[in-house]
């Protein structure tokens, strides 16, 4: 079974969807001759040509909107913004258009679109290019919404993601994409709409996606110190969401902490709480918590930023209070 990182996943899943199916064709800006920012589309242009990966001007509201165009005549686009940052400048027609299409036609027009690339902080990018934009788009009816955090899952989501006649918003992580994992030769697919338990526990459960399933995870392993044992159940899909998984797990553990990249007011975070609370209140023995961005703008300056990205240690800290060990 071959071991990739996740931008060659990406790839993989794109070159194997390209082959699959002639109406599914890459556009953005660098995917072709530059391979992509992140080099997520490395060798698709020699392969493909230039009619189906396509580099664009510095206008995103313009290509997303030409693939917009496009999946209403039939085609698959897949449109990657650098970051999602920069699909601020395209949320008119993600949120106007896209979203609304389907909807607004009674069905005679389809939006079978992907736009994907890196979201929430990187490194040092300053306060403008660091946010996570996933409850933005999970907010949206009409659009489904992906975080992916391994190389597996981000392979068989995003082939389910191509193939998916809604519009998708998958999102990536930049400090992600040399992440290495298994990902079968044989082709598969992930049914979007279900979460994986990355780690099976008893004592509390463990709510993330994206860039927040490392952190997660390592604070997990860090409270077996604690004699606690959590389950970490990455979301993998913020919409919709897997409710089953999640009440599943927590009226077996009796206890819920999240951990993600996020800030905390009004996003998917508060979401899964009210879920929660609504769903399996009787069977809570400690409020929910979770610890997640500080509710400020990102600083540039290393130090500062240290603090406001969750942390394996605050993520414990988390979870020791849910379990009353603090």
């Amino acid at each position: 079974m071959p071991n990739l990182q996740i931008r060659q996943a990406i790839r993989d899943a794109m070159a194997e969807e390209m082959a699959r199916d002639e109406n599914v064709f890459l556009l953005g800006e660098e995917v072709g001759h530059y391979n992509g920012a992140y080099k997520a589309s490395e060798g698709l242009l020699e392969r493909f040509g230039a009619k189906r990966v396509i580099d664009t001007p510095i206008v995103e509201t313009g290509f997303a909107g030409v693939g917009i165009g496009a999946a209403m005549c039939g085609l698959r686009p897949i449109v990657e913004f650098m970051t999602f940052n920069f699909s601020a400048v395209a949320f008119d027609q993600i949120l106007n258009n896209a979203s609304k299409i389907r909807h607004m036609t009674n069905g005679q027009f389809g939006v079978p679109i992907v736009f994907r690339g890196p979201n929430a902080a990187a490194h040092m990018l300053g306060s403008t290019h660091s946010q996570a934009f996933d409850p933005f788009y999970a907010h949206i009816p009409g659009l489904k919404v992906v975080a992916v955090a391994t190389p597996y899952d981000a392979k068989g989501l995003l082939k389910s993601a191509i193939r998916d006649d809604n519009p998708v918003v998958f999102l990536e992580s930049e400090l992600m994409y040399s992440v290495r994992g298994e990902v079968p030769e044989e082709e598969y697919v992930i049914p979007i709409g279900k979460a994986d338990i990355k780690r099976p526990g008893k004592d509390v459960t463990v709510l993330t996606w994206g860039q927040g399933v490392p952190t997660a995870l390592e604070a997990a392993e860090m409270a077996t110190r604690h004699d606690i044992d959590a389950e970490v159940i990455d979301l993998r899909t913020l919409r919709p969401l897997d409710n089953e998984c999640i009440l599943e797990s927590v009226k077996k553990t009796n206890r819920c902490a999240l951990i993600y990249h996020g800030w905390p007011y009004g996003g998917v975070g508060a979401e899964l709480i009210a879920r929660i609370q609504e769903l399996a209140f009787d069977h809570l023995d400690a409020p929910v918590l979770r610890e997640c961005y500080e509710d400020v703008p990102m600083p540039y300056a290393e130090n500062l930023e240290h603090l406001v990205i969750p942390s394996a240690e605050r993520g414990l800290a988390a979870i020791l209070k849910v379990c009353y060990k603090a």
